[in-house]
């Protein structure tokens, strides 16, 4: 396994994305793992790698790039903009379906927090996924940034099959939110799949964090995670 962090155009910006590759040429199936809410730090890093022992590759970009490095990650995370998340995962993908040892056609995304949000997001807009992972997607509900239209009122642009993980006892996205994103999906006809681990709240995956991380729920998501990933992207 290789890991490198490189810059790419974003807009008219510059944008961080942490990599990480399998050993060998490829071509590879690529995910594109979205950050939580404090940035693209050591779980991401871990959550990258963790993609790459499994045979894709993997790109992380850093969404809080156009704001104040001096804040911390949720201030940044209020200060979002959905159009603004769009053009970096659009970046991502599209340097993604570039690289040499990537197959172009085989793409998918993987989101924790604010990032299952995006991935929600990114497989309404983005016809390159093939596959979406949301771990307890919050604010699904709610646009970011003047003029924005939120996720959930996206869904029947959704053009991929999703998979999603809820913490019981997470309040955001809440029981209630996950019947009705359950309700909405299902109303669009798109193929979806959830599941709840019991004595798990929100980022239950976040192993940085002793207070919220569950073992037994992480241990139970992660191979359905690869399982989903494989059906849809392997070819």
């Amino acid at each position: 396994m290789k890991t490198l962090t490189v810059t790419i155009p974003a807009g008219a910006q510059a944008m961080a994305l942490h990599t990480a590759w399998p050993d060998g040429d490829g071509p590879f199936p690529a995910i594109v793992a979205i950050q939580h809410a404090p940035g693209v730090d050591m779980f991401l890093h871990a959550m990258v790698e963790r993609l790459a022992q499994a045979g894709y590759g993997a790109a992380a970009p850093d969404l809080y790039h156009r704001l104040d490095a001096r804040l911390d990650g949720m201030q940044k995370m209020k200060l979002l903009k959905d159009r603004e998340v769009e053009v970096d995962v659009t970046a991502t993908v599209e340097w993604l379906r570039a690289h040499p040892v990537v197959n172009r056609e085989r793409l998918g995304i993987i989101g924790f927090c604010m990032g299952g949000r995006v991935a929600y997001l990114g497989a309404a807009v983005n016809p390159h996924f093939k596959a979406a992972v949301v771990y307890y997607g919050g604010n699904i509900m709610v646009p970011w940034g003047e003029g924005a239209v939120a996720p959930f009122a996206r869904t029947g642009e959704i053009h991929c099959p999703l998979l999603f993980h809820f913490g019981a006892d997470d309040t955001n996205p809440s029981p209630a939110d996950m019947h009705r994103l359950d309700a909405e999906l299902m109303r669009h006809g798109k193929a979806h799949e959830f599941h709840v681990y019991p004595n798990a709240g929100h980022a239950f995956m976040n192993f940085t964090n002793a207070e919220r991380y569950r073992e037994a729920a992480t241990n139970s998501s992660w191979p359905r995670t690869l399982a989903f990933l494989a059906q849809h992207l392997r070819p």
